[in-house]
């Protein structure tokens, strides 16, 4: 509905004409006729306006104008003249409507689509309603809670199998997920632990696609729990999946998207508190701060103590992998040929990507 409104607008106006929500992402645009400016071509390709045209256009009082704005020409920024239409609904901002104006968009001109302007800004709050009903209840359905995910399970009416996609975004205000498939849940505001993530719960057919989607288009990184066939076991797909979310964001290999079923040893260390996790870490404080010391031990372990597979792997000749082995044993006062001791060292050198990451450059 909304693109065939935005066609009849552009039509009956004769300008070409953009819609976004109130988080500036692209909803809708009609066919182009006449010029385009490199906002409007960046903000189709990409499917949301930049933070330098988003902080330029709320300069102008859009969020809170109760009718039209004017927004001049501007060559430096690639702005070329438009009117701006808040979308309104009973005081509140959904959304705007972008004219380009070529100097024939006239108060006459604007008036003659006020009601298709109130016709979409009423289907943009209805909308937004319908997806914060949406989020409280999945917001209940992944709670710790039993009675919680049951009354929210009873609303929804999910069908299984189910996955939680948790994502951290990258944006200061998360966009609207106009785009999702069908009977995809989101929250694009989901609180853990004090951080502001994008929750989702997808057919699990879709999910691994999906997370991919969703991350390369809004966030950072991104993590993905394991399929349940019973839709009141979603809550731990979704544990899970933020804890797939927090070892991508900190382990190179596993990032961008990573998936609970992947994690390997990493599944069991990040099921431990940060404490715990800091005193596995401690085990080896005089290799985590010497990181080319650390990466060697680490790739050293990973391939099982095969110095050979190790030393290629890390493009150094055997002798300098047995010079810095042997510093390592020397810093941690344990030997790597005894398998506990190795098998110690190997956790708390994984337990430290997971506190304070590693630097690309030491991948």
């Amino acid at each position: 509905m909304l693109q065939e409104t935005v066609d009849e607008i552009a039509a009956r106006l004769g300008a070409s004409a953009t819609l976004e929500d109130r988080s500036f992402q692209l909803l809708a645009y009609a066919a182009q006729s006449g010029d385009i400016d490199e906002v409007r071509q960046e903000s189709i390709l990409r499917r949301r306006a930049t933070e330098e045209v988003r902080a330029y256009f709320e300069g102008y009082g859009i969020a809170t104008a109760p009718g039209p704005v004017r927004i001049p020409e501007d060559a430096e920024l690639g702005v070329l003249a438009r009117v701006c239409v808040p979308l309104r609904h009973h005081g509140v901002t959904y959304g705007y409507l972008w004219l380009l104006d070529d100097g024939t968009l006239g108060g006459d001109a604007l008036a003659s689509v006020s009601d298709l302007v109130a016709r979409v800004a009423a289907v943009l709050a209805q909308e937004t309603r319908r997806r914060q009903d949406l989020g409280r209840n999945l917001r209940e359905l992944f709670s710790s809670d039993a009675d919680e995910r049951s009354w929210a399970l009873a609303r929804l009416n999910v069908p299984g199998p189910v996955t939680a996609i948790a994502v951290r975004s990258s944006l200061d205000r998360v966009a609207a997920l106009w785009t999702l498939p069908r009977g995809v849940l989101a929250d694009p505001g989901l609180l853990v632990q004090g951080e502001s993530l994008v929750a989702l719960l997808a057919p699990a057919g879709q999910a691994w696609e999906l997370a991919r989607r969703v991350q390369g288009m809004y966030g950072t990184a991104a993590g993905v729990g394991d399929a349940r066939a019973d839709p009141a076991q979603a809550w731990r797909s979704w544990r899970e999946a933020v804890q797939a979310l927090n070892v991508a964001g900190k382990v190179p290999a596993l990032a961008p998207v990573a998936a609970w079923s992947d994690l390997g040893v990493y599944r069991t260390l990040a099921r431990l508190s940060p404490a715990e996790l800091r005193e596995l870490a401690e085990e080896t404080a005089g290799l985590v701060d010497d990181p080319e010391l650390a990466r060697t031990v680490e790739g050293y372990l990973d391939r099982a103590g095969h110095v050979q597979a190790a030393a290629a792997a890390l493009g150094v000749h055997r002798q300098t992998l047995y010079y810095r082995l042997g510093k390592a044993e020397r810093l941690t006062g344990r030997d790597l040929a005894d398998g506990e001791d190795r098998l110690l060292v190997h956790l708390s050198l994984k337990a430290a990507r997971l506190l304070w990451g590693v630097p690309a450059s030491q991948e």
